[in-house]
């Protein structure tokens, strides 16, 4: 798991169009990566909705935005054109990615235990060095506690 201040660990996905993205891509932005559980399902498309209707100020301090989920870069895409989401959605379908980053691990829904995402943001600076995390965030916080970070106030 980084570490604030270390650089941030790198990879390479594929987004909802099967392109491939890296993270060192977006040197010299600031990145907000925020990780979600699963397309299409209520918490989720709150959290990247709220995320795509921040896109103007975040883009107005050149702040990119990515998602990551193990949903496949198919489905990335069919929820990306439905909730007119203006970023990339990256597909790590062996969480491998996001057990690196800290949110990958075990939870609990009704009494049951299983492996799965821990829905997370990091903020990235222009060097590649990891300047803010939130694991375990709900999704209406995400957005206006990276906003928050990022500005200041």
């Amino acid at each position: 798991m980084p570490k604030i201040g270390t650089k941030a660990p790198s990879f390479t996905l594929l987004n909802q169009k099967g392109e491939k993205v890296k993270l060192s891509d977006h040197l010299g932005s600031k990145v907000v990566l925020f990780a979600f559980p699963k397309a299409n399902t209520p918490g989720c498309t709150a959290q990247a909705c709220g995320f795509s209707a921040a896109l103007p100020r975040f883009a107005k301090q050149g702040v990119v935005i990515l998602g990551i989920s193990p949903d496949a870069p198919a489905a990335l895409a069919r929820w990306k054109e439905q909730q007119r989401l203006a970023f990339d959605l990256l597909s790590d379908p062996d969480h491998k990615v996001l057990a690196t980053w800290g949110a990958w691990g075990e939870k609990s829904m009704y009494g049951k235990k299983y492996e799965g995402v821990i829905r997370s943001h990091w903020i990235v600076g222009e060097d590649g060095r990891l300047l803010d995390e939130q694991i375990k965030v709900s999704p209406a916080d995400s957005v206006a506690l990276a906003e928050k970070f990022l500005t200041g106030s």
